[in-house]
């Protein structure tokens, strides 16, 4: 098995165990008040947002290992807040990233900047999950599945006021789009192999556009992973993206906030200059 088929059986005996633990009717009573409060739109924030950075709170990654173990919740996320990102991306899973539930709803009780829970999600119990836990998009990974669950578990997202982020690595993963995705994401990543190309965001930015239509009703389309340079983002924006996850370049220092207020001061440094080039 690829890492992403070894990630997926393991989720499946997970979301199984979860299940058991806690069954669907008492996670809806313990999140009932939770379920009755509003979310946070990750898409309005992105159209809205100067940088569109998506900083992510990672401790480890299946290829590169542990990146920041000891990274706390309320030591990183208000950092990436004050510093100026979008939204935040929290990963859950435990195993292979480090990960917990109880990251995600740190997050939630610190920062009003709004959550994306990033998981391997196969089930709709996940989603109630990520609903209680205070997230306010989930990300489903096209890879992983079908064309039809892909829409049934975009539709219940939406039913609990949940945003849905779908990631794609390559063009027949497109036909997984359908009317319940508010953003369409390119993992630059290859989910089997964890080798990450950018290029890949290039390569399929046109079939998105042909995929996905135009107008308000459109996906917002993000670029996912091996972002690390200021001009790549400058490229990818102009290229018709509005969203930028990045992690590991942040994760990997020993402050990601202040990681993160260097890289977007040198973005804004960059525009102005570029702007008084062609102003001149």
């Amino acid at each position: 098995m690829d890492i992403l088929e070894t990630i997926i059986a393991n989720k499946r005996l997970e979301v199984v165990r979860q299940k058991e633990a806690v069954p669907l009717e008492l996670l809806l009573n313990f999140g009932s008040k939770r379920l009755d409060s509003k979310t946070v739109s990750m898409r309005r924030s992105l159209e809205q947002s100067q940088s569109g950075i998506i900083a992510e709170f990672k401790r480890r990654s299946p290829s590169k290992g542990w990146l920041h173990p000891n990274a706390k919740v309320k030591e990183v996320v208000p950092a990436y807040e004050k510093g100026g990102a979008s939204a935040c991306s929290v990963l859950t899973d435990s195993d292979f990233f480090g990960g917990s539930f109880t990251d995600l709803q740190r997050a939630h009780s610190l920062v009003k900047l709004p959550l994306l829970r990033k998981d391997f999600i196969i089930d709709e119990y996940q989603l109630y999950q990520a609903r209680v836990m205070g997230a306010d998009a989930v990300l489903l990974i096209a890879a992983s599945l079908t064309k039809e669950e892909c829409k049934r578990l975009a539709a219940i997202a939406h039913q609990l006021e949940l945003e849905v982020l779908l990631e794609v690595h390559s063009e027949d993963e497109l036909s997984r789009l359908n009317e319940h995705i508010d953003m369409l994401g390119v993992n630059n990543r290859h989910l089997g192999t964890f080798h990450t190309d950018v290029e890949n965001s290039f390569r399929l930015i046109e079939h998105m556009k042909s995929e996905a239509g135009e107008g308000r009703e459109a996906p917002l389309f993000i670029s996912e992973s091996g972002i690390s340079e200021t001009k790549v983002v400058k490229r990818l924006r102009d290229a018709g993206f509005r969203g930028f996850l990045m992690g590991e370049i942040f994760m990997k220092t020993e402050n990601p906030g202040e990681t993160l207020v260097r890289f977007i001061k040198k973005m804004t440094d960059e525009g102005n200059e570029n702007k008084s080039l062609r102003d001149a």
